[in-house]
């Protein structure tokens, strides 16, 4: 029988597909047809200004899929992948702090640098999780998220009046994560709803993230800025080694990759150090643009080299490939069906 063509089947099939496809139609859009997308109503709220309430909706899902006897997981992951951004992008800002003074290197500062590094893309590393990883890899951005936005960078420069972490932001993401996990645990129907949904929402995700970022950026940034974007692409790689040092042999996976990137919120810190520290003002235009190209770039590189390092695993057998590992997936799975049948 001959198999239905699918243009959400084909995407699922290349490498990162269901990430990069829909948020490359969101820059395209961005950058030839921002009127339509500023349209208002539906249209905008779907295409452009809904990645909360759709990264909202992706974290209650996905809730729904973490079993509460085993929330130890998602709590390590994610402040081992946390800890992992923040001391690597902290060392390489003071090198260039160090070595290159208020140059920096190549023209990028070492503000550009920490922010860069340090900053990750929550909703493209949820959408990796959702096709590389698992409901912990997943869960664990309730504590990733912390590294989004100014205050690492402000952290690690000593800034004054931007040092404390904003409790309001992590509990804002907390709270529908926590629903979905309340109600997946007690409706076992939602959860196998949820876990069929995933896929579109994390589709539709990409699209509004997209739609943040244009290709004029890339312009704009220069050398430094694809300088700044190859050293946090690459950074992938780093974090994808050390992040298996860190899990047991038959839970290592791939998602190390999917935190070399830089957020596009990164471009709010310039600006904001700026406004505490006049000293800054006249690198901040400059920095932004440079971390708009990192978070273009590696919104492409990130699925991209998370796949490579997940064909290396399957291929070679390692971690969740294990035939260990599949053997006690196996059995987990018989258990819970017999728990379900009874």
């Amino acid at each position: 029988m001959k198999e239905e063509k699918s243009f959400f089947r084909l995407m699922q099939k290349v490498p990162g597909g269901l990430i990069i496809v829909p948020m490359l139609i969101g820059v395209l859009a961005n950058t030839f047809i921002p009127n339509v997308l500023g349209i208002g109503g539906f249209t905008s709220g779907m295409f452009k200004t809904g990645t909360a309430c759709l990264l909202g909706m992706f974290l209650l899902l996905n809730g729904a899929s973490i079993d509460i006897k085993k929330i130890g997981m998602p709590l390590y992951k994610g402040c081992t992948l946390t800890l992992m951004k923040l001391v690597f992008g902290v060392a390489l800002g003071l090198l260039v702090a160090k070595f290159c003074g208020e140059a920096g290197f190549m023209g990028i500062t070492s503000m550009a640098m920490i922010a860069g590094i340090t900053n990750s893309a929550g909703g493209l590393y949820l959408g990796l999780a959702q096709q590389y990883g698992d409901e912990t890899d997943a869960g664990a951005i309730s504590i990733l998220s912390l590294n989004d936005g100014p205050f690492f960078t402000m952290i690690a420069m000593g800034t004054a009046g931007m040092a404390s972490i904003p409790i309001e932001s992590f509990i804002a993401t907390l709270i529908p994560l926590i629903v979905g996990i309340i109600w997946g645990n007690l409706d076992n129907t939602f959860r196998k709803v949820a876990a069929e949904a995933m896929p579109i929402i994390t589709f539709f995700m990409m699209i509004p993230i997209g739609a943040g970022m244009s290709l004029k950026s890339i312009a704009a940034g220069g050398i430094g800025g694809v300088v700044l974007a190859i050293i946090s692409a690459l950074s992938a790689f780093v974090f994808y080694f050390v992040f298996q040092l860190t899990l047991p042999k038959k839970k290592r996976n791939a998602m190390g990759a999917a935190i070399g990137t830089t957020a596009a919120n990164a471009t709010s810190v310039p600006a904001s150090l700026a406004e505490v520290d006049p000293t800054w003002q006249a690198a901040s235009s400059t920095a932004t643009a440079q971390l708009a190209v990192a978070a273009i770039v590696t919104a492409f590189t990130a699925p991209i080299i998370t796949s490579v390092c997940d064909k290396h695993m399957r291929k070679k057998k390692l971690g969740i490939y294990s035939d260990e590992a599949i053997a006690e997936r196996e059995a987990q799975n018989k258990t819970e069906e017999q728990k379900n049948f009874k």
